[in-house]
C-alpha cells in the first residue's frame, strides 16, 4: 500500500489533469447557446434606437388627453398627418364657393353671378356650418363660420357691393371713401331730380316713372361694371361703382317712400 499522502497526491494531480479539460467540454457546448443569444441582442446603436421609436410612436398616435406625459414636447403624428391633407383656406368670398364660382373673381372669372345657383350652394354650407351640429368645444367656431358665410353671399348677391368689394381686393376703397365722389355735374343733375319727385309724390304709383327710369340706371351701371372688370380697367370699375351708389341709393329711398317722408340720400 502506498502512503497515504503520496495517494492523495496522485487524486489530486487526476482531479487537476482533469479540471481543464472538463472546462473545454463546457466551454465547447455551452458556446453556441450563448454566442446564438448574443446574436439576438441589437449589437447596432441604430437597431436599439429603432426600437426604442417604435415603443414610444405608440403612445404618439393617442389623443392628447391619453397621453401620459402631456407636458413633453413631443411631435403630434396627428398634426403632421393632417398637415399633408389640409386644403388651402379660402382667400375670397368666391373661394368659399367653388361649386357656383369655380372661375374665382375677375377677370378671370365674370362680374355678373347665379344667383339661384349661389344660394343653392350657399344653403348647403350653412347646414354643414350650423352651429347644433357640432360639439360644444366647436361652437364659437362653427358661428364664425356662419357668420362668414352670411356676410360673403351678402357681398356677393349685391351688384354694389360685389363692386366694392373686388375694388377692396385691388386695394380702392370706394365704400367709405367720402372722397369717392362723382365731380359728373349731369349725374348729379339727374340725382336731385329724382329726389325732388320722390319728394313731391303723393301716391305711390306716381313714382313708377321715377323707379323704371332708375332700374335702367342700375342695369347700365351693372354692365358697364362687368365690361371694365372684365378688362381689368379699375379705374373704370371705380367710377361705374361711385355711380352706382347713387342710384342704388335713390332705390333705396323708392321703395322706403311715405307720403310727406323727407328724402335722405346717402352718397
Amino acid at each position: 500500500m502506498l502512503p497515504a499522502s503520496r495517494s492523495a497526491a496522485r487524486v489530486c494531480s487526476r482531479s487537476c489533469t482533469a479540471a481543464p479539460a472538463r472546462t473545454a467540454i463546457l466551454a465547447t457546448h455551452t458556446a453556441p447557446s450563448l454566442q446564438a443569444r448574443s446574436s439576438e441582442l441589437p449589437r447596432n446603436p441604430q437597431t436599439r434606437t429603432r426600437r426604442r421609436w417604435l415603443s414610444t410612436s405608440n403612445r404618439l398616435l393617442l389623443p392628447p388627453a391619453a397621453n401620459p406625459s402631456p407636458t413633453t414636447s413631443q411631435p403630434d403624428a396627428s398634426s403632421s398627418t393632417s398637415s399633408t391633407t389640409t386644403t388651402t383656406a379660402p382667400t375670397t368670398y368666391y373661394d368659399l364657393f367653388p361649386e357656383s364660382l369655380p372661375q374665382g373673381p375677375p377677370p378671370r372669372g365674370s362680374f355678373p353671378i347665379d344667383i339661384r345657383a349661389l344660394r343653392r350652394e350657399f344653403l348647403q354650407l350653412q347646414a354643414r356650418a350650423h352651429p347644433d351640429l357640432h360639439a360644444a368645444k366647436h361652437k364659437t367656431r362653427a358661428q364664425a363660420t356662419s357668420a362668414h358665410l352670411n356676410e360673403a353671399f351678402r357681398t356677393l348677391t349685391n351688384p354694389l357691393l360685389r363692386a366694392q368689394y373686388l375694388l377692396s381686393l385691388k386695394g380702392i376703397d370706394v365704400a367709405s371713401d367720402e372722397a369717392a365722389k362723382v365731380a359728373d355735374m349731369d349725374l348729379l343733375h339727374d340725382v336731385m331730380e329724382a329726389r325732388e319727385e320722390i319728394e313731391e309724390a303723393h301716391k305711390e304709383e306716381e313714382l313708377e316713372g321715377v323707379r323704371r327710369v332708375n332700374d335702367e340706371r342700375i342695369a347700365l351701371s351693372e354692365e358697364v361694371l362687368e365690361r371694365a372688370f372684365a378688362e381689368d380697367d379699375l379705374e373704370a370699375a371705380r367710377g361705374e361703382a361711385v355711380r352706382l351708389r347713387y342710384w342704388v341709393n335713390i332705390k333705396q329711398c323708392l321703395d322706403d317712400w311715405e307720403p310727406g317722408k323727407r328724402v335722405e340720400l346717402q352718397h
